[in-house]
């Protein structure tokens, strides 16, 4: 589901929280495509989630795969968004309230229109839902706490996934074909003052 993306001040925060959270040893899928470290940290065989309860953890997960699905390629689930996101949260006091309060709506909304929780409803169901919530041509009177929800957690999975070898490879991102364990050395070993070079290449 396509979505505005975070300012760029925004983008260098969750970016370097990012980096911290790649020191994180519980993550099951999650990993940070920058990072060298912890590479060799053996992994647990599932996340278990330290700020969202079972069933809210169940819905991020499933939003977060409805958000960047598998099609054909590895979505938010194999990359291990939810587990990011989970990360995050916990780590942010300050979106604790907004992402309890959004899933809190979620559910009764849901309860509203399918008499079942968001997990429950058919796949038909949950991108109908979502889709309201998604894209200003479809908005609803009423229904601008879910909106308001859903551009938040649309943003953290999009930096969630982004953030992952799974993600760049799917950007074919030339970066991730330059990532070096120490800085290159200078190509130019017989001038290295650069003299060569024109004041503008310089």
């Amino acid at each position: 589901m396509a979505g505005q993306g975070m300012d760029r001040r925004e983008v260098l925060r969750v970016l370097a929280v990012a980096s911290i959270a790649a020191r994180f040893p519980g993550f099951s899928r999650w990993t940070f495509a920058c990072g060298h470290t912890g590479a060799d940290v053996a992994r647990p065989a599932s996340y278990t989630p330290r700020f969202f309860t079972a069933s809210e953890y169940a819905a991020i997960e499933r939003l977060a795969e409805l958000i960047i699905p598998n099609d054909g390629t590895p979505g938010a689930r194999e990359a291990g968004v939810s587990e990011f996101i989970d990360f995050m949260i916990w780590s942010d006091p300050t979106v604790q309230y907004r992402f309890r309060y959004g899933l809190t709506w979620l559910e009764a909304r849901c309860g509203q229109l399918y008499g079942e929780r968001f997990v429950n409803l058919s796949p038909e169901q949950q991108t109908d839902l979502l889709s309201h919530l998604a894209y200003k041509q479809k908005y609803r009177v009423g229904e601008e706490d879910g909106q308001a929800f859903f551009s938040l957690i649309r943003q953290y999975t999009v930096m969630g996934f982004y953030t992952t070898k799974i993600g760049l490879e799917e950007l074919d991102c030339p970066a991730l074909r330059h990532f070096y364990p120490s800085s290159p050395a200078c190509p130019h070993v017989n001038d290295r003052a650069h003299a060569h070079l024109s004041p503008e290449r310089l």
